[in-house]
């Protein structure tokens, strides 16, 4: 018998995260059954259950790719210390969800429909807060080099400032995966310009 190539596995599973995708946006999480996601993905469930065990495997696997970018541009920026400010990073996490979710992932539509799931399901709020916690973690590295510049205040914490500005991502998701796009377009525009770096630097 052949032998199944890793490329082959990782092509069969993004395939099935896809249909996955599809039939959350179209009917929801519990009104799509693992019958659904069969017929969608054009899979046997032997196939299927060879990635995934169940529906909520997959809500975390897609929970996970769809902060998977922003956790690395932050990593990227906090271990490279660009010099960048604190708006142009935050400027590049809004671009990356705008683009993801306009290129037809709606990765603003599944993150809303992964959050509400998170408030009933508690094992996979704990997946999300940890991976919001590492995302913190690289924020609050670079608050604290723009605090030591001069660039930030320092009468708040660098731990609150971190939380302050990761809030602003499920807003601009929120009102990416409900309103028109125009709408919120200049956004990251305007996150460069009430955080920018010193003088010169943006």
């Amino acid at each position: 018998m052949p032998k199944v190539t890793q490329q082959h596995m990782d092509a069969r599973r993004e395939q099935i995260l896809d249909a996955a995708r599809r039939c959350f946006l179209r009917d929801g999480f519990h009104s799509t059954s693992m019958q659904d996601l069969f017929t969608e993905a054009g899979l046997s469930s032997g196939a299927v259950y060879r990635h995934f065990n169940s529906k909520d495997e997959m809500i975390l696997a897609i929970a996970e790719e769809n902060m998977r970018d922003v956790l690395d541009i932050t990593l990227a920026v906090a271990t490279n210390r660009q010099g960048q400010s604190m708006g142009a990073v935050l400027a590049e996490l809004l671009d990356v969800i705008r683009a993801k979710s306009v290129e037809g992932q709606d990765v603003a539509g599944l993150a809303v429909l992964v959050w509400g799931e998170a408030m009933r399901n508690r094992s996979l709020a704990r997946k999300l807060d940890h991976l919001l916690g590492r995302i913190r973690v690289n924020l609050i590295t670079l608050v604290r080099d723009h605090q030591e510049s001069g660039v930030l205040p320092a009468n708040a914490t660098a731990e609150a400032i971190a939380s302050t500005m990761l809030s602003i991502l499920p807003g601009y998701i929120l009102q990416v995966a409900l309103l028109n796009p125009a709408v919120v377009a200049e956004v990251p525009d305007a996150v460069r310009a009430l955080w920018p770096g010193p003088a010169g630097e943006r």
